[in-house]
């Protein structure tokens, strides 16, 4: 679809168009010819022939902005409200400038007028500071073994559990990061008492102690909430000389 601009929307005929036009006209020929011959309406025709004067630049476009403004249109007011705080508040959100408007000053438009008007003055509010995004750090991995483990629990759903027992199984597993080679065991819950001893059998299983084990910030490897108490995984780690390290919050 071609898009036309507004000059050639709402003004298609140029001046020439409109000189020859007038000429032709004022020659004594007959209307019905001249809006044939130029494709243009009566209207258009008598608009030109009362403005010329006889000069190109009596039939130039005028200006199309309005000698009053709009009966809905914002009142100086209430664009003097907008700018001052906008003046005050340079980094103030649309809904928070728009809140703003209707608590201190009894703004009744509605949001989209606000934004219509922010940008057709050029004075839209600039968006919030972006926080910086958080580009991921390459992982060390060990090459060494006793280094580093990794260790987590999770439930063993019904549909994977083949046996008898009818009862609930939690899966704890711990890698060493160096060889990749991991140990698991199944216990009845997950809970302090179960990591410690997981802990215990996985050193009896890899015939040494890692220098770091890494968990997550679930309750049976750290306190959720602040407490002068200590975890007793953290106490197992600490007898044992091992460093309990917890990945960041809301990661996997």
């Amino acid at each position: 679809m071609s898009i036309l601009t507004q000059n050639v929307r709402y003004l298609p005929h140029d001046l020439n168009t409109r000189f020859h036009a007038v000429k032709l006209y004022r020659s004594g020929v007959g209307i019905s010819f001249v809006i044939r011959r130029y494709k243009i309406s009566k209207a258009s025709l008598m608009r030109w022939n009362k403005r010329f004067d006889g000069t190109r630049e009596s039939l130039a476009d005028r200006s199309h902005t309005p000698h009053t403004p709009h009966p809905t249109a914002h009142t100086p007011q209430e664009l003097k409200s907008i700018g001052d705080l906008l003046r005050r508040n340079p980094h103030i959100s649309l809904c928070e400038l728009y809140g703003k408007l209707r608590r201190g000053y009894g703004y009744q438009r509605h949001p989209a007028s606000l934004f219509r008007i922010l940008r057709k003055l050029g004075i839209r509010p600039s968006p919030p500071p972006k926080k910086k995004k958080y580009r991921a750090k390459p992982y060390d991995t060990p090459k060494a073994l006793g280094v580093k483990w990794q260790m987590d629990v999770k439930y063993v759903p019904t549909h994977c559990y083949t046996g008898t027992i009818p009862q609930k199984f939690y899966q704890y597993t711990v890698i060493d990061e160096a060889s990749r080679e991991r140990f698991l065991l199944p216990y009845l819950e997950f809970s302090s008492y179960s990591s410690v001893d997981f802990l215990q059998q996985a050193i009896r299983y890899f015939g040494y102690a890692p220098q770091i084990v890494q968990t997550d910030n679930g309750s049976e490897f750290t306190h959720i909430q602040p407490t002068p108490l200590i975890h007793p995984f953290d106490k197992a780690c600490t007898r044992l000389g091992i460093t309990h390290q917890r990945i960041r919050p809301r990661t996997p």
